[in-house]
C-alpha cells in the first residue's frame, strides 16, 4: 500500500497567513519591512509552533540587528551565493533552456488565477511564489510542492551557512507535507524525480556533498 505523506503542521488559513509573512521576510530589509515587524510578530504569534517559532527567530534577528548590518547580510546571502538563490528553478536547471520552460509554467499558473507579473519580476522567486500561495492556496501549494527540492536545498544551504534567514525556509517546509525518510535522501530523490510533468532524472544543480552523504 502506498504510504501517504504526513500532513503539514498548520491548517489552511494558518498556512496562508504563514506564506504571506514568509514572503515579506524574504524581502530586502528596508525601512518599510523593519517598520512592519510589530505587525508581523502579531501574525506569527497566532501560528502553530512548528511554523511560527522559526519565523520568530528571523523577527528577533531583524529587531536587534543594525539596519545596515541586516541589509549587508541579506545581499551577501541572496545576491552573492548561487546555492542560496531564491529562484526555485535554478536548482534543477541552472542557466539552461529548460529553465525558461519552467519559468513559463509559473507564469501560466499565475495567469490562470488572474495574476500578471511585471517584466522586472521573475516568476519563480520564492517570495513571489509564497505571496501567490497566500492569496491562491491550491495552485500556490502545488507550485511549492512541485519545487520542493529547490526549497529544501536552499533551506539546508542557509542552515549550513548559519544564516539568520534559515527560519523562513524552516517555516516554509513546515507548511508542506513532511518529507519521507532522512532529509538528505528525500531531497536527493526529489531532485532526481524533477517537477511533475517535466523531464525526470535531471542533474541536480546542488553539489553532491550538499544533497547527500556529508552532515
Amino acid at each position: 500500500m502506498k504510504r501517504k505523506s504526513a500532513r503539514p503542521a498548520a491548517g489552511d488559513s494558518e498556512r496562508a497567513a504563514a506564506w504571506q509573512v514568509q514572503s515579506l521576510l524574504l524581502g530586502y530589509p528596508d525601512e518599510a519591512l523593519l517598520d512592519s515587524l510589530p505587525l508581523l510578530a502579531r501574525a506569527v504569534s497566532a501560528l502553530p509552533e512548528a511554523v511560527g517559532a522559526p519565523l520568530q527567530r528571523v523577527l528577533s534577528y531583524l529587531e536587534t540587528a543594525q539596519p545596515l548590518a541586516a541589509a549587508t547580510a541579506y545581499v551577501d546571502t541572496f545576491d552573492h551565493r548561487k546555492r542560496l538563490s531564491p529562484y526555485l528553478t535554478w536548482f534543477l536547471y541552472g542557466d539552461t533552456r529548460k529553465r525558461g520552460m519552467a519559468l513559463l509554467r509559473f507564469k501560466q499558473v499565475y495567469q490562470a488565477a488572474g495574476l500578471v507579473l511585471g517584466d522586472e519580476e521573475l516568476s519563480d522567486h520564492l517570495a513571489v511564489v509564497l505571496e501567490f500561495a497566500a492569496a491562491h492556496p491550491v495552485p500556490g501549494e502545488q507550485l511549492l510542492v512541485e519545487h520542493r527540492a529547490g526549497i529544501e536545498v536552499m533551506r539546508m544551504a542557509l542552515r549550513e551557512s548559519a544564516s539568520p534567514w534559515t527560519g523562513v525556509l524552516d517555516s516554509v517546509s513546515a507548511t508542506l507535507p513532511a518529507l519521507q525518510g532522512s532529509e538528505r535522501e528525500a531531497v536527493a530523490k526529489l531532485i532526481a524525480a524533477g517537477p511533475r510533468g517535466e523531464d525526470v532524472g535531471l542533474e541536480p544543480f546542488a553539489p553532491p556533498d550538499f544533497i547527500g552523504g556529508r552532515h
